[in-house]
């Protein structure tokens, strides 16, 4: 009995673009992606952020009790100098003034005199000491002012440094972020084409393409030597009856 079969083949450009993609895909399975190749990376300091580190460090110097004395003028120096220099001069005038005085009036060289050289000595003294202290408490009062202002000032000058190592620092990681991305993108660049070509080839509707049709018909087995006398002896059987021969 002879068995008849049907094959639908789909249209050799689609047949072709099949067998394409699904030779592709058995080598893909076994190969590991490289994920070391687009691993993350983090922008370093710019020189701008580690110059303000560093001179963030060297603010200790402008505080304390000491902080003042970098500041200190010299020309403070002279005009204290100068300033007692002068006081001393005139002590000398006044005090050779008070022993003309007392030569005049008779009294040089007695007591009274005496006492009053003392207490103008005295008085003096302690004037001197009291135009040192302020020339002095100026001089501090004007350089820890100027100590703050520098301080304030480096403050200022470190923020804006950092701010600025702060933005170039963010363009940096931004073309770390990018080169990372573009790493990862060309690593699955495989899987991602046969992804999107897999996505097309399944929206494919049936009879988008032509199809072909073909019948398979399968012969009838060959007969077996008994088969073959048993079917001739039956037809000489029928033949001889019909003649009479086997009544």
């Amino acid at each position: 009995m002879a068995i008849e079969q049907t094959q639908t083949l789909p249209a050799p450009v689609l047949s072709a673009a099949l067998e394409a993609y699904t030779k592709k895909l058995p080598p893909m399975m076994g190969q590991p992606i490289k994920t070391s190749v687009y691993d993350p990376q983090v922008a370093g300091r710019t020189a701008l952020q580690t110059d303000a580190y560093t001179a963030a460090g060297g603010l200790g110097s402008l505080v304390g009790p000491q902080a003042y004395e970098q500041f200190m003028s010299p020309y403070q120096k002279e005009v204290m100098d100068t300033t007692l220099t002068e006081f001393d001069r005139q002590q000398t005038i006044n005090q050779q003034g008070l022993r003309d005085s007392a030569i005049g009036s008779g009294a040089y060289g007695g007591g009274r005199e005496g006492v009053m050289q003392a207490e103008y000595m005295n008085k003096g003294a302690m004037d001197r000491a009291a135009l040192q202290a302020q020339l002095l408490n100026q001089g501090y009062g004007q350089a820890n002012q100027l100590a703050q202002q520098d301080m304030m000032t480096r403050q200022g000058l470190g923020t804006y440094m950092d701010q600025m190592g702060q933005g170039q620092q963010g363009y940096e990681q931004a073309k770390l972020d990018a080169s990372t991305l573009a790493a990862r993108e060309a690593e699955y660049e495989p899987y991602t084409r046969l992804g999107l070509i897999g996505q097309q080839l399944a929206q494919i509707q049936p009879g988008a393409f032509p199809t072909t049709t073909i019948g398979y018909q399968q012969g009838a087995a060959p007969a077996s030597p008994m088969a073959s006398w048993l079917g001739g002896a039956a037809g000489a059987g029928g033949v001889l009856g019909k003649l009479g021969i086997f009544g």
